[in-house]
């Protein structure tokens, strides 16, 4: 049997708790007890969430656990000494260490993510990086493994990470099967969906989710409607009206959010001049990357690359 140890703090996030389910539905799946799962925290008794629910734990002991699972919070704030010893003995000791949301910042004030890739919420992903710059982060991913450390994007990725763990040790049918139950996606496409971009967007169709998708992963191509159409599988005049629709926007105000909120990422990372970021993001020149900003933030670029650099 695979003990689950699922590490919460006072202020955790409740519904990380969702990962008990999980591990509980792929037991019941396979008609055995493949996982036991735990409850833990340093002191041990109730432990009150962010919302006020409290849950009852098992105090810190043995840390040779199969998987660790750190749940993340609301608020980020320092860990205590007790809780980072215990991440450290437990990465030492199990298979395998896992994060869901925020709570890859708890394994970064540990150590444990210097020289890993990581990801976490989307929100809090350059917070993450600029705290932790030994980390390696890559925001637009689910979950992502490195070694025997896993992390995942925020909120109800804690799903796609978990099912990720049981198709690693029970095969793709079972987690399957779990995900069928859990009425959720076995796998879901692309990056983190709550992207704020593509969130603003909110397409409901799949012909105008992988235009966007594609475009997403284009953006130094001209991307005109008539490429877009091609992708979705329609005329372009039918492309237009289906987009508006959907998205309440035109197909170059979106392409130029995208191509926008692309451009940011890559000045506050702070390792490119003006020109090659708006050749990567498709803006040509630095002169319609300086309007686009203009409209989209009220400041120009450079503005933000300053601002970036003083945090």
């Amino acid at each position: 049997m695979k003990r689950v140890g699922v590490v919460v703090f006072p202020g955790f996030q409740i519904l990380d708790m969702v990962a008990i389910s999980v591990f509980e539905l792929a037991n019941l799946e396979v008609g055995q007890p493949e996982y036991q799962v735990e409850v833990i925290s340093e002191q041990g008794g109730m432990v009150r969430s962010s919302a006020g629910v409290e849950i009852a734990t098992k105090a810190f002991g043995d840390p040779a656990y199969d998987t660790v699972v750190v749940t993340g919070a609301m608020q980020i704030e320092p860990s205590s000494a007790g809780l980072l010893a215990f991440l450290n003995n437990a990465l030492a000791a199990s298979r395998r260490t896992t994060s869901i949301c925020t709570g890859a910042f708890i394994l970064a004030e540990a150590g444990i993510l210097d020289g890993r890739h990581a990801t976490t919420h989307w929100f809090h992903s350059r917070d993450l990086q600029q705290r932790f710059p030994d980390t390696r982060i890559d925001e637009d991913r689910i979950f992502i493994v490195d070694g025997s450390v896993w992390t995942s994007a925020g909120m109800t990725a804690c799903i796609d990470l978990c099912l990720a763990l049981i198709e690693s040790d029970l095969g793709v049918e079972v987690s399957r099967a779990v995900a069928k139950k859990l009425v959720v996606y076995h796998r879901r496409t692309g990056g983190q969906s709550q992207f704020s971009a593509m969130l603003d967007l909110e397409p409901k169709s799949d012909r105008i989710q992988d235009a966007l998708s594609y475009a997403k992963n284009h953006l130094r191509e001209p991307l005109t409607v008539e490429q877009l159409a091609d992708v979705a599988h329609l005329s372009p005049r039918q492309f237009s009206r289906a987009f508006r629709d959907e998205t309440r926007q035109s197909p170059a105000k979106a392409i130029e959010a995208l191509r926008v909120e692309a451009a940011r990422a890559m000045l506050e990372a702070g390792r490119h001049s003006m020109e090659a970021v708006a050749a990567e993001t498709g803006f040509v020149d630095t002169e319609r990357m300086r309007r686009a900003f203009l409209r989209a933030f009220g400041q120009p670029p450079q503005a933000i690359k300053r601002a970036a650099r003083a945090v």
